[in-house]
């Protein structure tokens, strides 16, 4: 009997000190923190409505399966979470809690917006990935170029143009001012990690694990700083785009001691394949810091291109039309119907009622309430679109990781 028992307390205590061997295994490993960065895109403006759709696509069913919960909820990560920074103006605030859907576009930052940007898809892979706990950082506001807004502090001021000067904008205090409010709200958040992440332990530490940026619109359509250039020249109009982009990554590797963090440029695709030549230059200038040499193996460029939805983005092709032939009419366009002035209002939307019936199908309209819930140039707040883009960013950062574990595995001498 006696001997029945130590075995027992030996068995015991053997297994509790394996247990206890066990834990800091994981707890050894830094808490991942990853910063997303940007603008209208970044902050997302996919309704959770449009989440069926992303089931009607079998090549996408499998990653609905991954968004959502058994009961068909959006799902909550139990090891990923996320300080958000937004607002608009002046009046900024942050959600914070466990990763789930509704951290996309916020009128009130500290409340459930019912949309979802990249963050998403990006924290449930990257959830996925790893045992430890996972820690996004996103800090995204509409409207905001990288010339003005984010503008790198190593290119110094930006220079107010006469157009500037004489639209009284863009003073030379707010220059930058963007990037000093990222920059403020990381190292804000990662001064106490506990606050966002209840069981943060100190003695884990953290690892800044990578970095996204995807933004562009307000640079792409700035003739002012990037202005058309001669038809014979060769040159690429947003060349000061890339330049200043290459400066953004390095400022923010040098403002959080990250030298070699892993970087992604989610590159426009609006209209996908469809684009016009600026649109497609402007891809180019976005994409092209990513074959620097000092960049290579630690950034790269994601297309987000083949994630634009063709079938909605033809309907909204229709509406557009309707759009513009309700323009025509209220302006009295010779070529319209109302030419000489003579309808009236109610006359016009009676019109108009049965332009638009006789352009889209009642499959359309169904099709187009399924997948899309904003304008194009949000990637018709389709959030099929939206989660494939935040799954590729994903892919990428891990894909970097990987290659410089490999790299780093290779440097280390032999024993």
């Amino acid at each position: 009997m006696l001997t029945q028992q130590c075995f027992l307390v030996r068995t015991f205590f053997g297994l509790l000190f394996c247990g206890l061997m066990a834990r800091p295994a994981i707890a050894d490993k830094p808490l991942k923190v990853f910063i997303l960065v940007g603008q209208s895109n970044m902050e997302g403006h996919a309704k959770v409505e449009t989440f069926d759709y992303i089931g009607d696509d079998p090549k996408t069913a499998p990653l609905l399966k991954k968004m959502r919960n058994a009961e068909g909820t959006p799902r909550i990560c139990d090891g990923a979470w996320i300080s958000y920074y937004t607002g608009r103006g002046e009046e900024n605030g942050e959600g914070y809690g466990k990763l789930t859907a509704g951290y996309g576009s916020r009128p009130n930052p500290s409340e459930d917006g019912g949309k979802i940007g990249p963050e998403f898809t990006f924290g449930i892979m990257m959830d996925d990935a790893f045992e430890e706990p996972v820690l996004i950082i996103k800090t995204a506001w509409g409207g905001k170029s990288l010339f003005y807004d984010f503008r790198p502090p190593s290119v110094g001021i930006y220079p107010r143009t006469e157009n500037d000067i004489e639209k009284d904008r863009r003073p030379e205090s707010g220059s930058g001012h963007y990037y000093r409010l990222m920059l403020k709200h990381v190292k804000h958040v990662l001064s106490d990690i506990g606050r966002i992440v209840p069981d943060y332990d100190p003695q884990q530490a953290y690892e800044i694990a990578g970095f996204v940026w995807f933004q562009g619109f307000n640079d792409m359509v700035s003739r002012d700083v990037y202005p058309e250039l001669p038809k014979d020249s060769k040159g690429n109009r947003f060349d000061k785009y890339s330049e200043w982009m290459a400066h953004f990554i390095r400022d923010v590797r040098k403002d959080l001691d990250a030298p070699k963090m892993p970087f992604v440029i989610g590159v426009m695709g609006v209209s996908g394949d469809a684009a016009n030549e600026g649109n497609l230059e402007f891809r180019k200038a976005m994409a092209a810091p990513a074959a620097l040499p000092e960049f290579k193996g630690n950034v790269m460029a994601v297309p987000t291109s083949p994630f634009w939805d063709e079938p909605l983005a033809a309907i909204q092709a229709k509406y557009e039309k309707v759009r513009q032939m309700a323009y025509l009419l209220r302006t009295e366009n010779k070529n319209a119907a109302n030419a000489d002035g003579s309808m009236s209002k109610e006359q016009q939307r009676d019109y108009l009622r049965k332009y638009e019936a006789e352009l889209v199908s009642p499959k359309e309209v169904a099709l187009r309430a399924r997948g899309a819930s904003n304008a194009g140039y949000h990637y018709l707040g389709c959030a099929k679109t939206f989660a494939l883009m935040g799954e590729a960013f994903a892919e990428a950062i891990l894909e970097m990781r990987d290659q410089q574990t490999k790299i780093n595995e290779n440097e280390s001498p032999t024993p």
